[in-house]
């Protein structure tokens, strides 16, 4: 394992340090703390005021070298797990013909994610808080391996009931997955460095996509006329996963750890100074949910995300209705797609660490997006391929890019509350946006056409707008780095009495 001594005293270190006559009280963490327990001139607030004393004002915060390991492994391993749940789809007439099912029930080897996502995130997202970022990890990762494990018993046809088994079981690691980008970049990158660092987190789960579009039809081309070799091919893809997904677990094991020695920016060492006992999950999330702007996103991550994951899933059945017999070019365009999302992923992470314009960044991103849905919807049809790879990337740029975007908005919006629960809810209606939106569009596809399918999404992306035009900006986590003044945030839910003026947290200015 990598030791923390050195490494841990890396440069890019930064020592807050005040006069102490300027220095403010310590701002309470209010992400469910439990009411009162912030009066009496002891516990917490105590021992925030001997933080910051100690510091002369500001905790000292350092950046440590191990981040980059953290990222590198967790990105690998949501690549893996991204990978796995697209494999299927956009081989979907290959499968079925194998396991001698229908398109629908392939769709829902796809959809499986998202079914086992919903119920489970809330129990995930306590784990997070209860038990930390490394247990988290290495769940995640070893469900990973042991569902890719699993499907390397279902090589025959007539086993799509294990295969089915395999990849729940794959959807449940997901759950352990997809809400700790924003977690491991707060945890562990400065406030520099965030949101590039959560878009890097995000981009890992995209870049497993994009594989999964291009490399199944390649290792699996379809050969109804020879089953023997059609799942020897398939073997390879199975066992070639399953071998990676464990060789990621251990790295997991040697590489995760809970938290740096020391915290990574001002706003993780008041969150990292407040006592765990102090810590309600169920007033967190009565917060969250008491939280408008936050409610706002939520319903617009989940429409943008749903549209997302009901497009890559059918976009096979979309392609191939207008070319047949195209199925290694529908994953190249899906890999186009992915790819351009990639790119904009991280132009998005990086403009964001660079002007702060969380808002604005995220309408402009999610009216581009809408407009690139409608030109690949009235293009689609015009027998062109070259035009469909186009409006393909135009689309992912903006659409998967947007991703990261409504990650740390919602950090940015909620803070102090807990990065991994804001993100679970988020996943949570991407989950159930993306289960209605993959069974309408899919029937529309299958009863009239793609373009009715992708008009429905439109439509849908369009409310979304709206909403995110509604959002009202409250950037907490940024206004606690720069020391801005009247950041007010209460540990208790706003309907409860007024409590005496002690109880009350603000965050002041430490200027």
């Amino acid at each position: 394992m990598v030791e923390d001594g050195g490494e841990e005293e890396e440069a890019e270190g930064e020592s807050g340090e005040m006069p102490a006559a300027a220095a403010a009280p310590a701002p309470q963490r209010c992400n469910g703390f439990l009411p009162g327990k912030e009066a009496g001139g002891g516990g917490a607030r105590a021992e925030a005021e001997a933080m910051l004393a100690a510091g002369g004002g500001r905790p000292e915060t350092r950046l440590s070298r191990r981040r980059l390991a953290v990222l590198a492994v967790f990105s690998c391993y949501s690549l893996v797990n991204a990978f796995q749940w697209i494999q299927y789809s956009i081989l979907s007439n290959v499968f079925a013909g194998f396991y001698g099912v229908s398109f629908t029930q392939i769709d829902w080897l796809s959809m499986v994610y998202m079914v086992a996502y919903v119920p489970l995130i809330l129990p995930a997202t306590w784990l997070l808080d209860a038990r930390g970022l490394r247990l988290t990890a290495l769940l995640g990762a070893g469900l990973n391996g042991l569902g890719a494990w699993l499907k390397c018993g279902s090589l025959a046809p007539g086993r799509y009931p294990l295969t089915l088994a395999a990849q729940a079981v794959c959807a449940v690691a997901q759950v352990f997955i997809l809400g700790l980008p924003s977690r491991i970049a707060s945890v562990w990158f400065g406030p520099t460095e965030v949101s590039t660092a959560c878009a890097v987190a995000v981009l890992g789960n995209q870049l497993g996509t994009a594989i999964g579009f291009l490399l199944p039809p390649v290792l699996v081309p379809n050969t109804p006329d020879d089953i023997d070799l059609m799942a020897h091919n398939i073997s390879i893809m199975f066992y070639g996963t399953a071998i990676v997904s464990t060789l990621l677990f251990f790295l997991a094991g040697v590489v995760f750890e809970e938290k740096p020695k020391y915290p990574p920016s001002h706003s993780q060492a008041v969150l990292q100074n407040m006592p765990p006992e102090d810590y309600s999950y169920k007033q967190s999330i009565i917060n969250l949910f008491k939280n408008v702007p936050f409610i706002l996103l939520l319903i617009s991550y989940g429409i943008m995300t749903g549209a997302f994951y009901s497009v890559s899933t059918l976009l096979n059945q979309m392609i191939v209705t207008h070319y047949e017999g195209e199925e290694v070019n529908a994953g190249r365009i899906g890999l186009t797609l992915v790819v351009a999302g990639m790119v904009g992923s991280i132009i998005c992470g990086l403009w964001l660490d660079y002007t702060k314009t969380y808002k604005q960044t995220t309408l402009i991103v999610y009216i581009l997006s809408f407009i690139g849905l409608l030109v690949f919807t009235f293009t689609l049809d015009l027998g062109y391929l070259i035009i469909v790879f186009v409006t393909g990337g135009v689309l992912g740029f903006f659409m998967t890019g947007y991703l990261p975007l409504g990650f740390e908005f919602a950090v940015e919006i909620t803070y102090p509350e807990s990065e991994g629960t804001s993100s679970g809810l988020l996943n949570a209606s991407a989950q159930i946006f993306g289960i209605v939106f993959t069974l309408v569009q899919g029937k529309l596809t299958t009863d009239y056409s793609p373009r009715a399918g992708n008009l429905f999404l439109c439509a849908w992306i369009f409310v979304g707008i709206i909403l995110t035009a509604l959002i009202k900006s409250d950037l907490r986590r940024h206004n606690v780095n720069s020391g801005i003044v009247n950041l007010d945030v209460k540990a208790v839910p706003v309907d409860s009495p007024v409590e005496p003026e002690n109880t009350t947290l603000k965050i002041q200015s430490a200027l």
